[in-house]
């Protein structure tokens, strides 16, 4: 199928990335476990999800055994990762957790360069160490800042190392599955994973005000993910990556309105490196697409 045909998937993958920003924040504000909050976020978006794929004709289906364990596969790894990272956005800063939470980028970067079997074109490589010097520049200011958020920033990069995960395997079922019969499938897995975790831990699951965790569920789960794991199928891993660090900035920016965090120039800095990375990787238009025809 021609890019044309899918000329909205790289403005998604981008909307989905500034959706899924504003989840650390929300979090934090959500009133219950970090865990549990992980929770509500899937579970609370099921009906949402259920509702759009009825209208938009993507009806939830069981995929077959094989299709099942791949989405069951992906849930596992997506329900690890919000338990890591949410435990983690309690620990450090919001910039910290959406930056470490982010390695995923580089790491579905390096996903699609091996699945390409070929190095980078000049542009993309140049637009990579952008991409490299602005993640340094957010990480090492918050490090100079703030030594004691170490062990949440532990948290968020092994939260990192679960998405590519995670990721990967909706690649894989992209391939054969719509978006959102994906989404509302490996949703309902998570959230069955993470209850029995939450209750285990011992957290608090019932929120006295319901407004964040429904926040939660809408921005970062129905929008966040839904547009993610629509553009995912027609985007090249390399890009996708890219557009999820512009996460960190954006976090950052929350972080510093709402609580006063601190933006040094070197933060200013890595997120317009990050920006102009974007920009770069996205000038041939051709590179490390997939040769495979994926449903919309």
């Amino acid at each position: 199928m021609r890019d044309a045909d899918h000329r909205f998937a790289f403005p998604a993958v981008l909307i989905g990335s500034c959706a899924l920003a504003f989840g650390p924040w929300l979090v934090r504000l959500s009133g219950v476990g970090p865990v549990a909050a992980g929770f509500w976020r899937l579970a609370l978006a099921l009906p949402f999800l259920f509702a759009i794929a009825a209208v938009t004709r993507q009806p939830v289906h069981w995929p077959g055994r094989r299709l099942g364990l791949l989405v069951a596969v992906a849930a596992f790894f997506f329900a690890a990762d919000l338990a890591a990272w949410h435990v983690g956005i309690h620990m450090t800063k919001l910039g910290n957790a959406t930056l470490f939470g982010n390695v995923s980028s580089f790491g579905f970067a390096a996903w699609g360069l091996w699945l390409a079997r070929r190095w980078p074109s000049r542009l993309q490589a140049v637009a990579l160490g952008l991409a490299a010097v602005g993640a340094a520049l957010l990480m090492g200011s918050s490090f100079e800042l703030s030594p004691r958020h170490f062990a949440g920033d532990l948290l968020c990069l092994l939260a990192g190392l679960l998405y590519v995960g995670y990721l990967i395997a909706v690649q894989h079922g992209r391939g054969s599955l719509k978006p959102l019969p994906l989404l509302f499938l490996a949703s309902a897995f998570g959230a069955a994973m993470l209850l029995p975790l939450s209750l285990g831990l011992g957290e608090r699951i019932v929120p006295s005000d319901w407004t964040y965790v429904l926040l939660l569920a809408l921005g970062s789960q129905v929008i966040g993910q839904g547009l993610l794991v629509y553009g995912i199928g027609h985007v090249p891993p390399l890009v996708v990556g890219l557009a999820l660090l512009t996460q960190p900035a954006i976090s950052a920016f929350v972080g510093w309105s709402a609580y006063g965090e601190t933006l040094s120039p070197a933060d200013w800095l890595g997120a317009a490196a990050i920006g102009a990375a974007l920009v770069l990787v996205r000038l041939p238009e051709r590179g490390l697409r997939q040769a495979a025809v994926q449903p919309s």
